[in-house]
């Protein structure tokens, strides 16, 4: 698609209006009437990324969520969607809400707000060490998204409890700090539902009508490019996986290389889904191994075996490199 691809995003001429986005998003006001929120008129926008600006009631969708094209364009350079069906757009939609409520009501000056969930002045980071199953947090977006920062936490507990039809009290039962969060959520929701928003601003952050990048800028990875150098990570690759892959690859007659390229999208977006790993870093990784791997091969009735210790040894680097940058 180099043609889409060269085309400035403003150009793109995007709406919201008319799209598959509308029904979801009526179907989402719904949601919102029914967890009592009846004050709360939220902005949607389309945006680079999911994101609220602090402090709005704005919410940015994906621009490339509008169109078939877009979406498939997206999907092919990075090999992940954010919201791939109705079902997966409205959990990320929740999430959102969660800041807009935050934000509206300034929930995050309070004190038992700070107390359950922590101060919003802590660092935001994009690299974060997640602790899997940690029960001191609910489970919602992918990548145990509730452990980045006090702000996420509410997010995500919010986005549980709104979830229609969800039975949170009974899914948390044997988790006290996580279903404390939610029966906070619950007390604090029933409190705000019939107040007026104390923030009303309906900011934009790269609202894409504004947004000179082209298709290919905009996924242009400055690691990416440094690992096409030749640039190495010792912390993500550390000494010892070249044994490691030699395991792996015991012998036969299909390229390891080969197998490696055609699971780097796929190994990319299930690492991420389970460790929060970023899937642009997890797909360098992925290309730095193949090249490592340019005279080991495989026997081709193995490949089933070789795609799962690949995708463990893959999985493993990452969870360490991610312990490795705690904060």
């Amino acid at each position: 698609m180099p043609q889409l691809g060269a085309t400035p995003l403003r150009e793109l001429g995007l709406t919201i209006a008319g799209t598959s986005l509308e029904p979801i998003l009526a179907a989402f006001e719904q949601e919102i009437r029914a967890a009592g929120l009846r004050r709360l008129h939220p902005r949607y926008y389309l945006s680079t990324e999911w994101g609220v600006p602090y402090p709005s009631i704005s919410i940015g969708i994906p621009f490339y969520l509008a169109r078939p094209d877009l979406r498939a364009f997206h999907l092919e350079k990075t090999g992940l969607v954010e919201g791939q069906d109705a079902d997966d757009i409205l959990r990320y939609l929740r999430h959102e809400l969660g800041h807009v409520v935050n934000y509206a009501y300034r929930l995050h000056d309070e004190p038992d707000w700070v107390e359950t969930f922590g101060t919003m002045l802590q660092p935001y980071v994009d690299e974060y060490s997640p602790q899997p199953f940690s029960r001191r947090h609910v489970q919602h977006l992918p990548g145990w998204y509730a452990q980045m920062h006090p702000d996420e936490d509410w997010a995500e507990t919010f986005a549980v409890w709104m979830t229609p039809g969800g039975r949170w009290r009974e899914e948390y039962a044997t988790w006290p700090e996580a279903l404390a969060k939610l029966e906070y959520c619950d007390r604090t929701i029933r409190r705000v539902a019939d107040l007026e928003p104390l923030v009303t601003a309906t900011d934009a952050d790269d609202d894409v009508s504004d947004v000179e990048l082209t298709l290919d800028e905009l996924h242009a990875d400055e690691a990416a490019d440094q690992d096409a150098d030749g640039a190495e990570d010792p912390e993500i690759t550390p000494q010892g996986i070249d044994g490691a892959l030699r395991a792996i690859f015991t012998g036969g007659d299909r390229p390891a290389g080969s197998l490696l390229s055609r699971l780097e999208k796929e190994i990319a977006v299930s690492v991420y889904r389970w460790t929060g790993h970023d899937p642009d870093r997890t797909r360098a990784l992925v290309r730095r191994l193949a090249r490592r791997t340019e005279t080991l091969s495989y026997p081709p009735e193995e490949e089933q075996a070789v795609a799962v210790r690949l995708t463990v040894l893959i999985t493993t680097l990452a969870m360490t490199h991610q312990q490795r940058r705690r904060t």
